[in-house]
């Protein structure tokens, strides 16, 4: 819903909204929420709505501590599990200091400013996220277990997939709120499932995707189920990826390539700026230990490579022409904090367009299986999350687009996680508890 701030005080008089959610997403990708009455929301538009920044992890210290939520009306959203009488809407939030600057550690203003550069090289960045994740049945005291809703494999249907009413209510629900799905299916893993949504504006991509995953899990605990994001759950089977389909439009135009899926001259920089940055952001696409879990296998990315259509690459060129051309960038996973991937991600790429660089050549080949021949002269993703962190440390890019100070307290946080990780006795127990029912 694109509206103004009196449109919206309008529909909340007239839709019996009794409670408004002010969302908006911590340096670590958790979405935070704070509820308040109609009668507030005139004033929180106006003054903003305080809250206490010292306690959302990587924001602020005790001796600064107030913050401000100033709702954006453009992203008023219908829950639809909350049905009337007494509905209940949500706003994403722009965060602001007291004296009514932007806070520089508000993720969603960052990409805001990353979105507003592109626009003044001409290009409108365009992102579809496609997401999985995994269903996992409940035990009696309502706690998630580690047994999956179902064995289905890719694709399979009812009764291997028992998971397709529950897709088909998200799907609707997603809907409901303005999210346009494309697909949805089972995944390879037990219990896995995808769910794809149109592409839109890269802003608008991000907030989806926090909604995306909020409406997962709460359309899951509905049905007594539980729903993790966790990039790798399993040791021996997929892990759950974060696929980032990427185009840009110039004169409202797929400035990507063309009938014959050939890639533009600035296609293909914008991907090579991408490739050249990958290794020192992939502590920000996969931030947390488990992510390095994931490379390497079961169609997870290992090596900085690209190619047309192959499921081994870090990049694949979809088989797609005219106004579908596009990128699809295989190694982030669903506990990324969207707004800072996507604004490093795109930052990336129109460097790479700046500086006019050529795209290396593919690797048509499949490098799951392929020698060392071949990988041996390939750059690898970062194997660990200590090596992730080392190359982030020395990123003057990362810095450039994020901020010194954000980037500082994101990389001290990670320390400490991995840290704990490297002590921890049981790597898997530490997973369990770490990331399982919170990602």
């Amino acid at each position: 819903m694109d509206a103004t701030a009196s449109e919206v005080l309008n529909f909340i008089q007239e839709n019996d909204v009794k409670f408004i959610r002010l969302g908006f997403c911590d340096l670590f990708g958790q979405q935070k929420n704070m509820s308040i009455m109609p009668g507030e929301l005139e004033n929180a538009f106006q003054r903003g709505i305080t809250f206490d920044a010292s306690a959302i992890k990587g924001f602020s210290d005790v001796t600064k501590s107030d913050l401000f939520l100033f709702p954006d009306p453009a992203t008023l959203r219908v829950l639809p599990w909350r049905p009337g009488p007494g509905r209940v809407v949500r706003f994403f939030c722009d965060i602001r200091n007291p004296d009514g600057t932007p806070f520089e550690r508000d993720t969603r203003q960052i990409l805001k400013n990353v979105v507003e550069k592109c626009g003044r090289r001409g290009f409108v960045c365009k992102i579809g996220p496609e997401c999985e994740f995994y269903l996992f049945k409940t035990g009696p005291d309502g706690e998630p277990t580690l047994d999956p809703i179902d064995f289905g494999g890719y694709l399979d249907i009812n009764p291997l997939d028992k998971g397709e009413n529950i897709r088909r209510e998200l799907c609707l629900c997603l809907d409901e709120m303005g999210i346009r799905i494309e697909h949805s299916h089972h995944e390879q893993g037990p219990g896995q499932n995808e769910i794809d949504f149109k592409y839109g504006d890269a802003l608008e991509s991000a907030d989806n995707m926090l909604t995306f995953k909020s409406v997962v899990k709460a359309v899951a605990a509905r049905n007594g189920l539980f729903a993790s994001f966790m990039p790798k759950p399993f040791a021996d089977k997929p892990g759950s990826g974060l696929h980032v389909n990427i185009s840009l439009a110039r004169n409202g135009f797929n400035a990507f390539g063309n009938e014959e899926q050939s890639l533009s001259e600035v296609a293909k920089s914008f991907i090579e700026g991408i490739m050249r940055r990958i290794p020192e952001i992939t502590l920000f696409l996969n931030p947390i230990c488990n992510s390095y879990e994931r490379f390497g296998s079961f169609e997870a990315p290992k090596y900085v490579s690209w190619s047309h259509q192959n499921r081994s690459q870090l990049i694949r060129i979809p088989a797609a022409a005219g106004e579908r051309m596009r990128m699809e960038l295989r190694s982030p996973d669903p506990s990324v904090n969207p707004y800072l991937a996507f604004a490093l991600i795109i930052s990336a790429g129109l460097e790479g367009i700046e500086d006019n660089i050529p795209l290396r050549r593919p690797i048509d080949q499949n490098l799951f299986k392929a020698g060392e021949g071949v990988t041996d002269a390939l750059e690898r993703l970062p194997r660990s999350i200590e090596e992730a962190i080392t190359l982030a440390e020395h990123s003057e890019f990362a810095e450039a687009v994020l901020g010194k100070d954000l980037v500082a307290r994101f990389i001290e946080s990670k320390k400490e996680e991995a840290k704990e990780y490297a002590e921890a006795e049981d790597k898997a127990a530490f997973g369990f508890k770490r990331y399982f029912k919170v990602i």
